[in-house]
């Protein structure tokens, strides 16, 4: 299901792997760079056995994918422990049955209907039938249950009801566009262990039952989470007996030991990638696979600080982030600059619209027409009586965020603008963010190729959904519904690109890089393709006289 989910911008990398679904249509920004083949790396015929060790560059606030917010839930779980009606074709990138053997589509498109494989079993054994699929639809409108983020999609929903156990109706009140990929993508828990007690604060948030190929062991807090494999999984069986999600926040520790063969994937930071990987050993031991999925990284303004809330001010910031420069110094062009919120590879994104140049003199022309001057003679601008002075939020252990903001500290300090950097763990900093309790932020957002800017940038969901900048626009909001009901992919493109005016005008973000995912893997791991969103460990395995781990 193609949402759009929370990254930290140096770790768009890892994350990314398979977090988000494409459309056939799109045409790669850049050939693949990598050490070896897009192709599958097998060479021989896949034996049981091993374990894969992955760096996790941020811990999950949960593993329950109906309250999750960050595309690390979706890392442990999507595709292994749960699963979903339907899915994307890794390499076609067709939809096709998963839970559900087959469905069917009303002609007036509002009757979606998925007839479910007899045999599925959740992890505790007990049989996986349509009302779990009810319970979480359910669940997810709950407002009590915190999930504002998944709720934007299933609002014209005006009904699920399970026909028999392996039969489960989805009835819009009007046609959507994304239909079928969403219900049929839905996030499904177990009823029979979530309907107990607080959904929010339900056990298996910490220990999930789902129906995928691999079953919950273990998570010890700040140290890893580990996945086995699931013996009586009602498909095809993965090789690897286990995957360990080794949690490390700092990725130069991370980095440390990958080199010591103690990773076996893990994302590399640009630097890393340039300069670091370069040694015969290192070159001996892993393949550096890089490639572009739907991302986009960017700093956001909170409208509702005094200092953010004219547009004439965040366009003067936007002026005074230098990108060429962060892209050519930072990321050594592991990207591209974006100016809108769609991936820059999709026909929704408008090439048309320029980025705003890097300009000190225009940003300090726009301060002063926007009432911010030194009235005091202290070296701080300010505005009836308040003093241009915030708090630029990033989250602990991202190198990269680091030195973004460190740069636009200096641009700002030079501007009159006093800008204090404060980090903070992932779990504190998603948090903030629900609380709309910051001033600016730099982060980034995974999302599908073809996607709908209803959860980030409608007006509903500035009080408890994902439009934490508070970015409030009449005609964006009409724009946004329009499309939704839009079937005809060249209409819903120019509504699009209107709303991409808008956004541009207004300036809720300063849009950053679409990054290129920069990914180490060991090279004992065998069946390792680069597919168009990515890589899928689940599909790998190691021939017996490589294998490191036994049980």
């Amino acid at each position: 299901m193609p949402r759009l989910l929370l990254i930290s911008i140096l770790n768009i990398a890892i994350v990314l792997t398979l977090a988000a679904c494409k459309s056939e249509n799109e045409k790669p920004m850049a050939s693949q760079e990598t050490a070896q083949s897009s192709e599958s790396t097998s060479n021989s015929d896949p034996v049981d056995g091993d374990w894969l060790i992955y760096h996790l560059s941020a811990e999950p606030a949960t593993l329950n994918p109906i309250t999750a917010t960050d595309a690390y839930e979706g890392t442990v779980n999507n595709g292994k422990i749960y699963e979903t009606l339907i899915e994307r074709n890794n390499e076609t990138l067709e939809l096709e049955p998963l839970l559900a053997e087959s469905w069917e589509v009303s002609e007036d498109k509002l009757k979606y209907t998925f007839k479910i494989r007899e045999g599925i079993k959740w992890h505790d054994g007990t049989p996986f039938t349509s009302e779990d699929v009810v319970f979480s639809y359910k669940s997810i409108m709950n407002p009590k249950v915190d999930s504002p983020q998944l709720r934007a999609y299933f609002q014209e929903i005006r009904d699920v009801k399970a026909i028999d156990d392996l039969t489960v109706e989805f009835t819009y009140a009007r046609p959507y566009f994304l239909a079928l990929e969403f219900c049929g993508g839905m996030p499904i828990v177990p009823k029979h262990i979530f309907d107990k007690g607080d959904f929010n604060t339900n056990p298996a948030g910490r220990s999930p039952i789902g129906t995928g190929p691999y079953k919950f062991d273990r998570w010890t807090t700040g140290r890893d989470i580990v996945i086995e494999k699931n013996p009586d999984y009602w498909g095809e069986k993965p090789n690897l007996n286990k995957i360990v999600f080794k949690i490390i926040t700092d990725n130069t520790v991370a980095f440390q030991i990958l080199k010591r063969e103690e990773l076996d994937v893990s994302a590399l930071t640009p630097i890393q990638w340039e300069r670091q990987t370069e040694t015969a050993s290192f070159q001996e031991n892993y393949d550096k696979l890089s490639y572009f999925t739907p991302n986009y990284s960017y700093i956001g303004w909170n409208s509702k600080r005094p200092f953010f809330a004219d547009k004439t001010v965040r366009t003067a910031l936007t002026h005074l982030v230098d990108r060429e420069l962060i892209l050519n110094k930072i990321l050594y062009d592991l990207g591209a600059i974006v100016t809108n919120p769609f991936y820059i590879n999709s026909p929704e994104y408008d090439k048309s619209i320029e980025p705003y140049p890097y300009d000190p003199k225009k940003a300090e022309e726009l301060l002063k027409e926007a009432g911010w001057v030194d009235s005091d003679g202290d070296g701080i601008r300010d505005k009836d009586g308040v003093k241009f002075a915030f708090e630029f939020l990033i989250p602990g252990g991202s190198e990269t965020g680091e030195k973004i903001a460190t740069i636009l500290k200096e641009e700002l300090d030079k501007m009159g603008i006093q800008m204090d950097i404060r980090k903070t763990e992932w779990a504190v900093f998603t948090s903030r963010l629900m609380d709309r309790n910051f001033d600016a932020v730099t982060l980034a957002w995974s999302m599908g190729i073809e996607s709908d800017p209803y959860q980030i940038w409608s007006s509903t969901q500035a009080e408890s959904g994902s439009n934490f900048v508070g970015f409030e626009n009449e005609e964006a909001d009409k724009l946004i519904v329009e499309a939704r009901t839009e079937f005809d992919r060249e209409k819903r493109e120019q509504l699009y690109k209107r709303f991409a005016e808008i956004v541009h005008e207004e300036q809720p973000y300063t849009f950053l890089f679409c990054r290129k995912s920069t990914v180490a893997v060991n090279k004992r791991f065998e069946n390792v393709t680069v597919y168009p969103v990515g890589i899928d460990p689940v599909e790998w395995h190691v021939p017996l006289p490589l294998q490191l781990y036994s049980e």
